[in-house]
């Protein structure tokens, strides 16, 4: 994986294209170096120019090489943006590839499940910001690599995605061991609004009463590296500090559909809430909630 990565890293200083694509939307050189972003070119066997043994079983097992129905073998990534994904030690552990042309589809392919990489356990980016997100006491989980890559250009270095599923208890579990805070910050739309409550719910076995979760939900128009292009660092991190607190958050996404007017819809509201409040194991917070 290593090595894989290293070939891509070297093959997007031989892609204009694809140089040109990263300077679109916004990425310095450092930036791209920081994050080992590399570019897997076009083609169905590239990989045979790294290791000399394309049939080598190793490959398949780390997700690199693909073997179809007739035994033939191709490169699991081609002609897209390559972001390698790292363990806490910064070992490769698997990819996320981005398409260029955005009209081809899938628009990111990730590593499949692997002994390495199970991406309900990872973080994207966690490495990287580990040293920022115990300077800020915070963390930024969103949900793409281009976020956590177009904040970190713009200075916010403690962002983190979870990697194409939703944000699992044994996620918040990791993130915990450093922060005080974290923050959710999902796209604007309804998509980015199902991930935030689930995010909510995967957190709550997990939960402990030091420490706080926000949700800060965007313009639909937006994601966090569009919103951080169009109005800077100083904007999302105000954002941030009256993002809403997780205890808001439940209370709210359960009224949206209860208007509360009524003896009886006031009974449906807390028959939905109680399955909630049973999996908060955080005993002050659990007791705030009941109140």
């Amino acid at each position: 994986l290593q090595q894989a990565a290293n070939y891509y890293k070297a093959e997007l200083k031989n892609s204009p294209r694809a140089i040109e694509y990263l300077k679109g939307r916004g990425l310095s050189g450092v930036i791209a170096a920081k994050f080992q972003i590399g570019y897997a070119p076009a083609g169905w066997q590239n990989l045979q120019n790294v290791f000399a043994n394309y049939e080598n079983e190793a490959l398949q097992t780390a997700g690199l090489v693909v073997q179809n129905d007739q035994g033939k073998r191709y490169d699991r990534f081609r002609d897209r943006i390559m972001f390698p994904i790292h363990d806490q030690k910064g070992q490769v552990i698997g990819f996320g590839g981005r398409v260029i042309n955005n009209e081809e589809t899938p628009k990111y392919y990730n590593s499949p499940e692997t002994p390495l990489f199970q991406k309900g356990h990872e973080l994207y980016g966690l490495f990287v910001a580990r040293r920022a997100i115990r300077d800020a006491c915070r963390v930024m989980v969103v949900e793409g690599y281009m976020d956590v890559v177009a904040l970190a250009q713009y200075g916010i270095e403690y962002a983190v995605a979870a990697l194409g599923t939703a944000t699992t208890p044994f996620h918040i579990t990791k993130l915990m061991r450093q922060p005080d805070e974290i923050v959710f910050c999902f796209d604007g739309d309804n998509a980015g609004r199902t991930a935030a409550w689930r995010a909510a719910m995967n957190a709550l076995p997990a939960l402990t009463d030091g420490l706080k979760l926000r949700f800060l939900f965007l313009p639909k128009e937006h994601d966090p590296d569009s919103y951080v292009r169009e109005f800077g660092k100083e904007k999302i991190e105000a954002e941030m500090q009256i993002a809403m607190p997780l205890s808001q958050y439940i209370v709210q996404h359960l009224s949206e559909q209860n208007p509360l007017n009524s003896q009886e819809v006031k009974v449906q509201f807390l028959n939905e809430a109680e399955p909630i409040l049973r999996q908060i194991v955080a005993p002050k917070f659990s007791l705030m909630m009941r109140k």
